[in-house]
């Protein structure tokens, strides 16, 4: 029931033609004419002059937004606020309004919790971003509801090109529920009154098989690696992908590159356009960091997925041509660099796939090209609460053709220390009872140099933890490397980091050492989990875990043990499994993957104490190893710096580039020297086209972040459209100063998007090379072409790095010169 004072201001609304706008904006408005009204200490006139600056915003919100998307009128069953809700799984709706520019609706997440606070990082349920138009009808699959339990919902949106929108925090109780269902509860050691834990080991124990732990190469995350020279890149390769050395990860997902930014910069395709379809080119680094995978491991387990994809693929990129524009990176892997990849997630990253496609068109292509032996992995969505066993249930074709089911952030996105207690998207009943491999096929994305955190501790928990509650037994992170330049979105990220060729400096992380503590204690495919020696220590958290495998090729086993208090461990050793010497491997937080004093059973038996907050590995195999190397000294990017593109191969990448949006390469000149082009014949196929803001045109960056007075200099040929040198550039989003020019000589100063000066040259001849030119001296900026002034002005003082950009043409680069003012 609305107050008097609340008719009374909604009649103003009404009377400004405001009405549609009230539900949205009613509380708002009646506490600011609340305050205004009541407040004594205001003269009557200052409060209307107030009251109407108030509404005077509500008309720009009204105009300029032009009617931005909202989501109201969320209904449980049906009812707004509903009490009494009787059945486990009650259907959500809402009401998505959009505007011009995205008239429906592309995209949703529905985020549910046991309070408002905790609607950041759901405790019930988050769908995760579920690229949809759906809006009623959506059931729900979180946690078990309880009898009288109160539960709390917002819904985001997003519209079918761009903009997002929030809904305001509603709720819903359930009633008397006469069959309410049970939560999981994981398996939980026995501790003797005395405090020690027992664990005992049998070789006839069941269990899934292990199927490996291993990173993610994608989103440009592996870009500046490839600029390393050896034998400092061979070293840091060591540290990823030796057995039994670093890290060891186990299995390798890379991009298929589209061309468009994927995350942290872009990746080419190896068919930029429909001819290339049947001739398909190796670009970019990703067949080479297979290439060095397999040379240091040859039973590295290799897998591509599509982030984005060439235009010429669009609208419809479940099709025949898609299917052989998937079959054109095999081959390229296979006749080119003599790989053979195991598995493709036949999808679009984070975008789900189509069950026609691939039971009418992926596999049978995949067949008949002679792929056979390559697996489908899937959907490999970042939603979907694996709802696709519901589908296999009733489709043995498409229950036949997916061979394993992978998800994103099983663990959530809560990037804290109890990010491994979070519930994240955990696998169903229906899914553990299967017999089908389940991944988590991308998760934890977080900085491997804390240990603490959401750092290595973390990520070893999470290890654990997947496999107790999911039955997962493999994990892929992203990234395996850190190598992009600082200021790009997420630029942190990684086990390790590399992302200072220059120098050849590059950190090893603690993120190594905790994957090292599964890595060199067990090897995919060939060793078992064993069930009832997978647990944890205490039923309220994750954080302190055991998992034990054994070899099913002998009777050594592993245990893989994650402490959140010290702890003292008993552990029993059955007839079956070797009762040798047990090696002993700790890391904490300052010391990580050191060699413990072995402990020798008697008849099976031995006692270990544990620290808190450490991981252990205990094993009966031998061989393990913490690698090392000396790193060179870090060194800021050199200045002055020269660019004539001369020392790589022709449609190699260039040197200490770093492409954001778009593709570039080296190429030929008409006079045969080599220079830089950009190759994207149209804008691609954008993965986060409902998600987030488009990066606009294509560029590459190049420098240090941290320059602030410099010149910078470059040769340009137009063959059409525009081309730019940029400076003081910071991020993906061309944010910085920009100088474009157009092939008939026009050009423009711009300030990100704000244009500063802009003017046209006489005389431009457009078929022939121009110099461009920006100097930058405190907040003075002077623009030059051909070494003519055109422009100066003074704006603001910032920093950053060098940029070039282009039209989608292939407008050509030469002599990039860099010096310090």
């Amino acid at each position: 029931m609305e107050s008097k004072n609340e008719e009374k201001i909604k009649k103003h609304f009404v009377g400004l033609g405001l009405s549609t706008y009230w539900s949205q904006f009613n509380v708002r408005c009646y506490r600011c004419y609340h305050m205004i009204s009541e407040h004594r200490v205001l003269h009557k006139k200052e409060a209307f002059l107030r009251f109407c600056f108030f509404v005077l915003m509500i008309f720009c919100y009204h105009f300029t937004n032009g009617q931005s998307i909202r989501v109201n009128d969320l209904k449980c069953e049906e009812q707004i606020n509903p009490s009494n809700i009787m059945i486990n799984s009650p259907r959500f709706s809402w009401t998505y309004l959009g505007n011009e520019k995205s008239p429906e609706q592309g995209g949703y997440r529905i985020m549910m919790a046991t309070s408002i606070e905790k609607l950041n990082y759901p405790d019930l349920w988050d769908s995760g971003p579920t690229s949809s138009s759906q809006s009623e009808g959506i059931e729900y699959s979180g946690e078990p509801l309880r009898p009288k339990q109160r539960v709390y919902w917002k819904v985001t949106v997003w519209g079918n090109n761009r903009g997002v929108a929030h809904s305001e925090p509603s709720w819903f109780e359930m009633g008397k529920m006469t069959n309410p269902k049970k939560p999981f509860q994981p398996h939980v050691f026995n501790k003797s009154n005395n405090g020690v834990t027992r664990i005992e080991i049998d070789g006839n124990d069941s269990g899934r098989m292990f199927e490996g732990i291993g990173a993610v190469s994608a989103g440009a995350s592996s870009d500046l690696l490839y600029d390393y020279d050896n034998p400092v890149q061979s070293q840091i390769l060591d540290y990823l992908f030796k057995p039994k050395f670093g890290a060891g990860f186990q299995h390798l997902k890379v991009e298929m590159g589209g061309g468009e930014n994927s995350t942290c910069g872009s990746e080419p395709s190896h068919a930029i356009s429909k001819s290339e379809l049947y001739n398909p080119v190796s670009r970019g680094y990703e067949f080479w960091l297979m290439r060095e995978a397999k040379n240091r491991n040859p039973n590295i387990i290799l897998e591509y997925l599509p982030w984005s994809f060439p235009g010429w693929l669009k609208p419809n990129i479940f099709s025949q041509e898609s299917a052989d524009y998937f079959v054109a990176f095999l081959d390229v892997a296979k006749k080119q660099w003599g790989l053979d990849i195991d598995w493709v997630a036949a999808a679009e990253n984070e975008n789900g796939t189509d069950r026609d496609w691939l039971v009418n068109i992926m596999r049978p292509t995949l067949d008949a090209k002679g792929y056979e032996n390559v697996k489908i992995q899937g959907p490999d969505d970042n939603s979907g609460d694996w709802k696709i066993f519901d589908d296999f249930e009733n489709d043995s074709a498409f229950n036949e053709v997916v061979e394993a089911v992978g998800y994103h952030y099983v663990t959530g996105r809560e990037f804290t220390e109890d990010m491994v207690d979070g519930r994240g998207r955990p696998t169903t009943e229906k899914a553990k009872e299967s017999s089908k491999a389940l991944w988590a096929s991308e998760d934890w994305s977080w900085t491997g140099k804390d240990w603490d955190g959401a750092g290595a501790l973390n990520l070893a928990r999470i290890y654990n933890k997947f496999y107790i509650r999911d039955r997962i037994t493999k994990t892929l992170i992203w990234s395996p490397i850190g190598s992009v330049y600082d200021s790009v979105i997420w630029d942190k990220t990684g086990a390790m980091k590399a992302n200072s060729p220059w120098s050849g400096y590059y950190e090893v992380w603690p993120t190594i050492w905790a994957t090292a503590h599964t890595c060199q204690f067990a090897v995919p495919l060939q060793w078992q989990y064993l069930d009832n020696s997978c647990g944890l220590f205490d039923a309220s958290t994750y954080k302190g875990s055991v998992v034990t495998l054994k070899d099913n090729n002998s009777s050594n086993w592993s245990m893989i043990i994650c402490t959140e208090n010290s702890e003292n461990l008993e552990v029993f050793v059955n007839k079956g499994l070797s009762r040798g010497e047990v090696h002993v491997w700790k890391s904490d937080s300052n010391n990580q993957f050191i060699k413990q004093e072995s402990i020798s059973p008697e008849n099976g038996l031995f006692k270990i104490n544990l620290d808190s907050k450490s991981i252990y590995s205990l094993t009966t195999t031998t061989g393990q190893r913490k690698g090392k190397y000396v790193v060179p000294k870090d060194k800021p990017f050199p200045i002055p710096y020269k660019e004539d593109y001369e020392n790589k191969k022709v449609g190699d990448m260039p040197k200490y580039h770093s492409d954001q949006k778009g593709s570039f390469e080296i190429a030929l000149r008409d006079d045969g020297t080599k220079c830089l082009k950009q190759i994207s014949p149209e804008a691609g196929y954008d993965w986060m086209r409902i998600y987030r803001k488009s990066n606009i045109k294509p560029h590459t960056i190049i420098g240090d972040v941290d320059w602030t007075d410099y010149t910078c200099s470059i040769d340009v040929f137009v063959k059409n459209g525009n081309v730019e040198l940029g400076g003081r550039v910071k991020g993906s989003y061309l944010n910085g100063y920009r100088l474009q020019i157009e092939k008939n000589g026009s050009w423009k100063l711009m300030y990100s998007q704000e244009v500063l000066k802009k003017g046209m040259i006489a005389n431009f001849d457009g078929n022939k090379w121009h110099e461009l030119k920006l100097r930058f001296h405190q907040s003075e900026l002077e623009v030059y072409v051909d070494g003519v002034s055109v422009a100066k002005t003074s704006h603001l003082k910032t920093k950053g790095y060098v940029l070039i950009a282009s039209s989608y043409d292939q407008n050509l680069f030469d002599n990039l010169h860099i010096i310090n003012n």
